[in-house]
C-alpha cells in the first residue's frame, strides 16, 4: 500500500484533452455514437457552434445547461456544447417525467434545457414551475410523433431548434476553465430525500478516466462500446472521455440488446465493453426476453478481450470466460462522489466476491463504526474516505451545504455503505447502509417514490423496499395499507403509478396489509419487509399481463 499522504500531481481541464487530441489526430475517427462516426475536429465544430449560440443566449459560462435526451449524436455533442462554453452540464435521466424531472432542473437551476422532441411534452408540463429556465431547445429524433412538443407552444419559455442552436459560427470560445470548475452535475439516487446533484469538476472527470484505463490497461489500440446512456457518468468518462486520455476511439449504443450484441462488437471491432451486471447476466445466459431475442453464438468474433460489468457474480463471471473466451472487469468499488474507492489495477487478481483493493493511490480508504473508531481488518463497518490528490472526489452538493457537511462527518467522506477490508488489502461490499435500491442500473430513492406514490389519495401509508432479483440487482416492492372507505386494487395502483414514475422505478411486486411493521418509536422496519420478500399475498406484475413502455 502507498504511504503518501498528498500527491501534487498534474491537474486538467475536459477542453485541454480534446485540444490535446485536436493537436495529435484531429481527423481519426474518435467517437461513434449509434453507427456516426465523428472526429476529434467534427465534435469539436460543433462543440463550439453549440457554446456560441449559447452565449448568444446570454447563457454565461457557469450557468446549467441540462439535456433530456436518449444516446444519439445530439446527446454527446449536447454535453461537450455545454463544456466548450463553461457551463455546467446536468445530463438528465430519459426516463424522467412530473416531480422527477420537475426537481432535477428546479435544484439545478438549468437555465437551458435540451430536448428531444419525442419527450418535449414532459417538459412542457414542468417548464413554467422552473424560474430559471429561460430557454428549450428542441431536437427532431425518429421516435417523435407529429403532436410531440405541440404542448410547447402553451408554455411561457423561450423555444429554439436545434438547427437554431447550430446556426452560431464555429470559433473556438475565449472561455477559461480551472482544473477545480465544475464541468458535470450528476444526480444521486437519493436515500433519505430527494436526490441531490454531486457537483463533479474537471480534474475529477479525467481522473475517473485514467483510474478506469488503468485497470482496464486500456492503450490506443483498444476500441471502447458501451450501450450504457449518456446521462450516467459511466458513459461520459469511459467512452467519451476515455479515447482522449488513453487514445484510440469509443462506441456508443443507442440501448442494450443482447441479439445486436455481437454483431455490434464485430461492426465496431470493440475491445473492451463497459456494462452492467444485469446485462452480464443476459449475455451469459441468453435470456429469452422480449426486448432481448436470443443472440446465438458470438459469430466469430475475435475482437473482445474485456467485458466489464458490475456487480458479476462469480457463477455470472466463470460463464462469460468460458462460454466467450474473453477475460471480465469487476473488481471496482466506486460512487458518484469518489470515483474508484477500491480497483483491480495490473498484476492483481481480485479475489471471488472482492471489489478489488483499496485505490490507495488517490484515496484513504477506511471502515468506521458509528461513532467513527476505526475497526480491525476483516471487520464490517461503514467505507470511508479521504483523497490524496486534489480534485478527485465531488466537490459537494449542489445547493446543499448540510447535507455536505454531513457526509463529511470528522472531515471523512461517509459512503453510507458497509464494508470490510482483509489483511490483504482486499474491500468487500456488504451492504447499502441507508434504504436505496438499485434496479436495472438505476439507483432508486425510495423516499420520492413513497412521496409519489402517497399522492394516489387512496394509501394510509406506504413503504419501496427491495427484493432480490433474479437478474442480480433488486426487483423493487411496494408494502401499503388502505386508507379506512378507500378502495384500490394493486393492478389499479399499478396503472396509476405508469404515468407518475420512471419505468425503472415502477414496482413489480404490490402487496396491500393491514398494517406495517413498525419499531418500538414508530419507524417502518424495512429490513423485516425485505427479509419476507415476496410472500404469497404480494401480486406481481410479471404474472399480470400487464403491458407498459420501458423508457
Amino acid at each position: 500500500m502507498s504511504d503518501r499522504t498528498w500527491v501534487s500531481d498534474e491537474q486538467h481541464t475536459i477542453p485541454a484533452l480534446l485540444e490535446a487530441r485536436l493537436a495529435s489526430d484531429p481527423h481519426g475517427e474518435y467517437l461513434d455514437v449509434c453507427g456516426s462516426q465523428f472526429t476529434a475536429a467534427d465534435v469539436n465544430d460543433t462543440a463550439c457552434r453549440i457554446a456560441n449560440g449559447l452565449a448568444g443566449l446570454g447563457v454565461r459560462p457557469g450557468e446549467r445547461v441540462a439535456s433530456l435526451v436518449e444516446n444519439s449524436a445530439e446527446a454527446m455533442l449536447s454535453w461537450w456544447g455545454a463544456i466548450r462554453g463553461g457551463h455546467v452540464a446536468v445530463p438528465v435521466n430519459t426516463a424522467y417525467k412530473g416531480q422527477y424531472l420537475r426537481h432535477q432542473l428546479h435544484d439545478s437551476g438549468s437555465s437551458v434545457l435540451i430536448v428531444q422532441r419525442s419527450l418535449a411534452d414532459r417538459a412542457a408540463a414542468v417548464v413554467d414551475e422552473l424560474p430559471d429556465l429561460r430557454h428549450v431547445i428542441v431536437i427532431d429524433d425518429e421516435d417523435a410523433g407529429p403532436d410531440d412538443g405541440a404542448a410547447l407552444e402553451d408554455t411561457k419559455t423561450d423555444r429554439l431548434t436545434w438547427a437554431d442552436l447550430l446556426d452560431a459560427d464555429a470559433s473556438v470560445p475565449d472561455i477559461k476553465v480551472r482544473p477545480s470548475d465544475l464541468g458535470t452535475f450528476v444526480y444521486t439516487g437519493g436515500t433519505t430525500g430527494p436526490s441531490k446533484g454531486c457537483m463533479l469538476s474537471h480534474n475529477y472527470h479525467e481522473a475517473l478516466a485514467r483510474q478506469i484505463g488503468i485497470c482496464w490497461e486500456r492503450t490506443a489500440d483498444d476500441v471502447v462500446w458501451t450501450p450504457l446512456p449518456l446521462f450516467h457518468y459511466n458513459a461520459l468518462v469511459t467512452a467519451v472521455l476515455g479515447a482522449l486520455v488513453w487514445g484510440g476511439r469509443s462506441a456508443i449504443y443507442r440501448r442494450f440488446s443482447v441479439s445486436n450484441f455481437w454483431p455490434e462488437m464485430n461492426r465496431t471491432g470493440a475491445t473492451i465493453t463497459s456494462t452492467l451486471g444485469t446485462m452480464a447476466y443476459l449475455l451469459a445466459h441468453d435470456v429469452d426476453r422480449p426486448e432481448m431475442p436470443r443472440s446465438g453464438a458470438p459469430e466469430a468474433n475475435t475482437s473482445l478481450r474485456l467485458l466489464g460489468a458490475a456487480p458479476l457474480p462469480v457463477e455470472i463471471d466463470s460463464i462469460i470466460k468460458e462460454r466467450f473466451g474473453i477475460g471480465t472487469f469487476s473488481g471496482a468499488y466506486g460512487v458518484t462522489e469518489a470515483s474508484l474507492v477500491s480497483w483491480q489495477p495490473p498484476g492483481v487478481t481480485n479475489k471471488p466476491n472482492a471489489a478489488g483493493v483499496v485505490n490507495d493511490e488517490y484515496f484513504d480508504v477506511r471502515i468506521f463504526d458509528d461513532d467513527d473508531v476505526e475497526q480491525a481488518r476483516n471487520t464490517d463497518g461503514e467505507i470511508v474516505i479521504r483523497p490524496k490528490r486534489p480534485h478527485v472526489m465531488f466537490e459537494g452538493y449542489w445547493g446543499r451545504p448540510d447535507a455536505t457537511v454531513e457526509t463529511s462527518r470528522n472531515w471523512w467522506y461517509h459512503t453510507g455503505d458497509i464494508g470490510r477490508i482483509d489483511d490483504e488489502g482486499f474491500l468487500f461490499f456488504v451492504d447499502r447502509k441507508a434504504d436505496y435500491l438499485r434496479r436495472r442500473g438505476e439507483n432508486i430513492s425510495s423516499f420520492e417514490v413513497e412521496s409519489i406514490l402517497m399522492g394516489h389519495g387512496a394509501l394510509a401509508d406506504v413503504v419501496v423496499h427491495a427484493v432480490p432479483s433474479d437478474l442480480t440487482e433488486d426487483d423493487l416492492k411496494i408494502t401499503a395499507t388502505v386508507k379506512e372507505g378507500a378502495s384500490v386494487t394493486e393492478e389499479e395502483l399499478f396503472r396509476w403509478a405508469i404515468d407518475q414514475l420512471p419505468y425503472f422505478a415502477l414496482p413489480r411486486y404490490i402487496e396491500f396489509r393491514a398494517e406495517l411493521p413498525r419499531s418500538p418509536v414508530g419507524r417502518v422496519l424495512k429490513r423485516e419487509l425485505r427479509d419476507e420478500g415476496v410472500t404469497p399475498a404480494t401480486w406481481d406484475v410479471e404474472a399480470s399481463g400487464i403491458t407498459y413502455a420501458k423508457r
